[in-house]
């Protein structure tokens, strides 16, 4: 009887396991020390700064690989940001164009 292609190997679900418990241990032990220490204010803008800075560094990235479709992407991402300030909706909106125009074109 062969193995089904489903079939987990106990070592790599163990890793998988221990990866997330250290990942969400750090997250939490980050949190829990940060809410101990009394930042300085520029500390404390740098954390807040901190995801939205690691977004701008994955999707340059991307930009600077990509072609007029992606360019346009990333225009639309910054109009929608500026517009409303959302994150979110713009980082949709501009994956939501490049989808559109490479379904097109």
């Amino acid at each position: 009887m062969s193995e089904s292609p489903l079939a987990l190997e106990p070592v790599v679900v163990a890793t998988i396991l221990a990866m997330a418990f250290l990942t969400y241990a750090t997250k939490a032990g980050g949190l829990w020390l940060v809410g101990r220490i009394d930042l300085p204010e520029r500390a404390e803008t740098g954390f807040e700064l901190l995801p939205g800075v690691i977004v701008v560094s994955i999707v340059a990235a991307e930009l600077l690989e990509g072609g007029p479709t992606e360019w346009l992407g990333g225009a639309v991402v910054a109009l929608v940001a500026w517009k409303t300030e959302n994150l979110l909706l713009a980082l949709l909106a501009g994956v939501a164009t490049v989808l559109v125009v490479r379904s097109v074109g």
